[in-house]
């Protein structure tokens, strides 16, 4: 079996090709925008029982409307907890970019993001299929109605009575990157579609997944051979740059060592026909934050149509770019205390040796300690488990609503804690806020992934709830609303 030659896989053809365009796709000029009736709705099937009342009006007016009507003093128990409110407006808008940029890939959502019920449900009737990880999953998204075909069990490996289920109900396609995994869906699904998840050059990425998953090129010939021994289907290849990636040439690389793949298989016989260029897409529109998906789609696209012909099937599994945008939470500031290096020993603690620590401005100016009513237990576990940095901002000061303002105040140094009992449980350990009070509020923009989905119910507190609304009316006529 031959080696993987970077010389004959070559970027150099598709930089300079690209060169000159990644300005114009980041102003939205690479491919003409796409009308609203352009958006194709593939599946008006799906189950809609349950569907929370959706409001249409923006974000600031639901906070506000929210907020300015609770009294504090009086209200019921919990009322006053933290809530999200989420725009599925945010998430339509961001199906038609990806529809404008990446017309030829198919979105496949990445449930583990996040499995709001009514989130998925938008999706669905946008027609994205979906990244399902576990029977759990699987089965959520069965009962919506949706079929099975436009479900990927992206798992490498997985629990044999999760093979079976996926039988079962007809999951076809699935993921693997070892021999062993080969021989356990022979044994539980015989019939199944699979996809070869490779390894890629993840090393600019924030988060990195090749330590856990993929085949490196110089064992996929041997797993090849291994699937056509054992007289099983494969179907295509995956892989995964990461989470974060900062290196717009990872995707390249990544389409250069899938083409090769494809040719390997194709000496043996195989028909590949299906190519998954996973997620990790980022949801920004700015370039300082990263790599935008503008530019990513200005050289994904160009690669893909070079290294492989239209009658290959071409999937991405997104999730932080759909579910992102769309959701704000707004917390309440439970407690505070206030320390300061003239009068007290303890001050602030050292959290860790290498970090900037919460320090007053000076001897005899203050340092705060907020405590909000939402956490690293709860929808902020997103800071540990996926390296997200949060901004708070101030909502409610003094009974004053301050949605996107810019408050003319000192600003003091602060630590952010959340409710439970474990030291762990700290959101920010370097803010800079104005003084605030119990009572107070504040809010955190960007925080649908990766963040309802894991979160717990540590201590009793409860998970947030969440309050819909749109701010494109025809997420509506999407849901048939």
């Amino acid at each position: 079996m031959k080696r993987f030659d970077y010389c004959r896989y070559s970027n150099s053809s598709i930089a300079t090709n690209i060169e000159g365009q990644s300005e114009n796709i980041e102003n939205g000029q690479f491919h003409s925008e796409l009308s609203k009736d352009q958006i194709v709705i593939k599946d008006k099937s799906i189950k809609k029982n349950g569907m929370p009342p959706i409001s249409t009006l923006p974000v600031e007016e639901i906070l506000k409307s929210y907020l300015t009507t609770l009294d504090l003093d009086n209200c019921e128990t919990e009322s006053d907890n933290a809530f999200f409110v989420a725009d599925l407006g945010e998430i339509y808008r961001q199906h038609l970019r990806w529809k404008t940029n990446l017309p030829r890939v198919e979105p496949f959502y990445a449930v583990k993001c996040n499995t709001d019920l009514t989130l998925l449900r938008l999706l669905a009737a946008l027609g994205t299929g979906f990244d399902c990880a576990s029977k759990s999953e699987i089965k959520t998204i069965l009962d919506m109605g949706i079929d099975p075909s436009k479900i990927i069990y992206a798992n490498p490996c997985k629990q044999s009575s999760f093979i079976r289920f996926a039988a079962e109900h007809d999951v076809k396609m699935m993921t693997f990157d070892n021999a062993e995994e080969l021989r356990k869906i022979k044994r539980f699904f015989p019939n199944a579609q699979l996809v070869i998840r490779i390894l890629t050059d993840d090393s600019k990425a924030l988060i990195k997944l090749g330590t856990k998953f993929g085949a490196s090129l110089n064992n996929t010939g041997f797993l090849l051979q291994t699937a056509r021994d054992l007289g099983l289907s494969v179907i295509g290849v995956s892989f995964h740059v990461g989470s974060g990636c900062y290196d717009e040439n990872a995707y390249i690389d990544a389409i250069h060592r899938a083409r090769f793949v494809f040719d390997q298989a194709t000496e043996l016989g195989f028909n590949f026909h299906l190519l998954d260029v996973g997620g990790g897409f980022s949801f920004s529109h700015k370039s300082d934050d990263g790599i935008s998906f503008e530019k990513i789609a200005a050289l994904l696209g160009p690669a893909i149509d070079k290294y492989f012909p239209p009658n290959i099937r071409v999937i991405a599994e997104p999730g932080r770019y759909y579910a992102a945008p769309a959701f704000t939470i707004a917390t309440h500031i439970i407690a505070k205390r206030t320390v300061r290096r003239d009068i007290e020993e303890e001050y602030i603690p050292n959290m860790n040796a290498d970090q900037n620590d919460v320090s007053p401005t000076g001897d005899d100016h203050p340092a705060f300690m907020y405590y909000i009513n939402d956490g690293l237990y709860g929808a902020f576990n997103c800071i540990l488990y996926d390296h997200q940095l949060v901004t708070p901002k101030v909502l409610m000061k003094g009974g004053n609503f301050l949605f996107g303002e810019t408050l003319d105040e000192p600003e003091y140094s602060c630590f952010i804690w959340g409710p439970t009992c474990d030291s762990i449980d700290c959101i920010t350990k370097n803010g800079s806020l104005p003084e605030l009070l119990p009572g107070d509020w504040l809010y955190f923009e960007e925080m649908g992934a990766y963040t309802i989905a894991a979160a717990t119910k540590f201590n009793g507190f409860k998970q947030s709830k969440i309050i819909y609304t749109t701010t494109e009316p025809h997420v509506l006529d999407v849901l048939s609303l």
